[in-house]
């Protein structure tokens, strides 16, 4: 049974199906917006939304919800902000202005750029912003309750994962009056009505306090609780009933482990269903909003369509990580998975592949079983600009011919390794004046099967002759195309070798053959 599948069918024992005209299953993700939004946190988007889609199909009704948390303080310093934004560290996410002087905050800004990311990629929770929580006051009962059982929540911080808080520790930050920082500010004590609290200078190393020392009322967006006492808060005031987390967050002692031990003991609400998952990595690593080109979400998911964007999130099993390198051979590879699925989609349409294959069309649009041109061949097909695509690929669908094109000039543009990207060399390249003996009597001959032909051969029999070739003269195959490469492309490797050279003209082919052979 495919994960997303298996996972509502949990789902639906715990909780049942919802009446209709009743409360709907809330399923809940979110993220803060403290930069452009690293590509790993679309994987908590994606398999939130697979298992909202698998309720759908089963007809148990269910809503996606996803949060901007823009309360949260700058605490690190995106590297392509300007040096002026130091000025606003630990203050509050939506209370700093948007880099580009129109959004209506930092938050905003960020947070719209990864909305695009999202709807671009067919999946449609629906936005809040957690200041919306605060604001509006239904956060206000679950602050003041943990204003009131704050010794609780420190027994439970120490019992579970063993942090120690001070007796005046209380779970709240609150807005600073005089500087407007929420990162800097302790609170130590509550009368009911209102906190009193200091603005630490030295508190934290990433942003300093005005020193200032007062008493406010913490409700109504004065305040915010840290992750690990609002996670519990938010999936009470929402209702939240499933919500994965990642591996770092659900580890015993963990994250998620003393936010549910808080929901039940301080909230009196049960921990919602949890669906751990591995990360998402870009090039092997686990990056961070302040790093800057090459893990964006907005930048990665430009160099994919939806359907391929959608197959890297969830192809996997959840519990397993999956490495993303834009600068190695992941677009090609998740190109020939998707061909692959979608042979096996034509023949079998009840398997776990069958199910991938109909999740990752956004609004299971799956198209009609079609030849598919290989992404490697049509990546090395739109740098030769002597070939007609509609000539090399001439079964494919068009539209699916014309969309590779279009991503394979992106990719190629900006991440591809040197291996796929060729140019037809003007004249001999000097790696092509080093060959050995065998190599040059190998083009020679070919040289002498071109020429004898009326017309030049076609890709088939070129193949064909080739390998043939290989036996005929006792030439390792590695030696036989090398020596090809290296003459048309100056490197050792490129396409397959018949079919590249029947679309190059046959005077073009015939002269490098015998100059690479002289």
């Amino acid at each position: 049974m495919f994960w997303a599948d298996r996972i509502a069918e949990e789902v639906e024992k715990k909780f049942g199906n919802p009446p209709a005209g009743g409360r709907p299953i809330i399923i809940r993700d979110e993220k803060t917006p403290s930069g452009r939004v690293h590509i790993g946190s679309m994987r908590g988007v994606a398999i939130h939304a697979a298992i909202s889609e698998a309720l759908n199909d089963k007809g148990i009704h269910n809503v996606f919800k996803y949060e901007f948390n823009d309360m949260d303080p700058m605490d690190g310093f995106p590297e392509y902000l300007p040096e002026e934004f130091r000025q606003y560290m630990g203050m509050p996410l939506s209370k700093i202005p948007s880099p580009d002087g129109k959004a209506e905050n930092f938050a905003e800004y960020f947070a719209a750029e990864f909305k695009e990311v999202i709807t671009a990629a067919g999946y449609t929770p629906e936005f809040y912003n957690v200041s919306e929580l605060y604001l509006s006051g239904q956060m206000d009962e679950v602050i003041r309750i943990a204003l009131e059982r704050a010794a609780d929540i420190r027994r439970i911080y120490k019992e579970v994962s063993g942090s120690q808080k001070a007796d005046d520790w209380y779970p709240l930050a609150v807005i600073c009056e005089q500087c407007g920082k929420r990162g800097t500010t302790k609170v130590f004590a509550f009368d009911g009505e209102k906190v009193s609290y200091r603005c630490e200078p030295d508190m934290v190393k990433w942003a300093k306090g005005c020193g200032h020392e007062g008493k406010m009322s913490p409700f109504g967006g004065n305040a915010k609780f840290p992750f690990k006492v609002e996670w519990p808060a938010k999936w009470k005031v929402v209702g939240v009933q499933v919500e994965g987390a990642g591996k770092d967050h659900s580890t015993k002692g963990g994250t998620r482990d003393v936010a549910a031990h808080i929901a039940k003991e301080v909230f009196a609400y049960e921990a919602p269903l949890n669906a751990p998952y591995e990360f998402f990595l870009v090039g092997g690593k686990k990056m961070s909003s302040s790093r800057g080109r090459g893990s964006s979400a907005k930048e990665i998911s430009a160099l994919m369509p939806a359907k391929i964007l959608r197959l890297a999130l969830i192809g996997k099993d959840i519990m397993q990580a999956f490495n993303f390198d834009p600068e190695g051979d992941t677009i090609p590879v998740l190109y020939d998975q998707y061909d692959k699925l979608a042979l096996g989609y034509a023949a079998v349409k009840d398997d776990d592949y069958a199910r991938l294959f109909e999740l990752i069309h956004p609004g299971r649009k799956v198209p009609a079983a079609a030849p598919l041109p290989r992404f490697s061949q049509v990546a090395f097909a739109v740098q030769m600009p002597h070939l007609d695509l509609q000539k090399e690929f001439p079964d494919a669908d068009k539209a699916e011919l014309a969309e590779r094109a279009e991503y394979a000039k992106r990719w190629l543009q900006e991440y591809a390794p040197e291996k796929f990207v060729f140019k037809l060399q003007d004249i001999l390249p000097d790696s092509a004046k080093e060959l050995s003996d065998t190599q040059k009597n190998a083009l020679k001959t070919l040289h002498n099967h071109i020429a004898a032909a009326q017309a030049m051969p076609s890709g088939e029999d070129l193949h064909h002759f080739l390998h043939g070739l290989k036996e005929s003269e006792s030439i390792a195959p590695a030696e036989l195309f090398s020596a090809i490469y290296l003459s048309f492309l100056g490197k050792p490797m490129g396409p397959k070798a018949g079919w590249f050279l029947s679309v190059l003209p046959r005077d073009f082919v015939l002269a490098r053959l015998a100059e690479a052979s002289a």
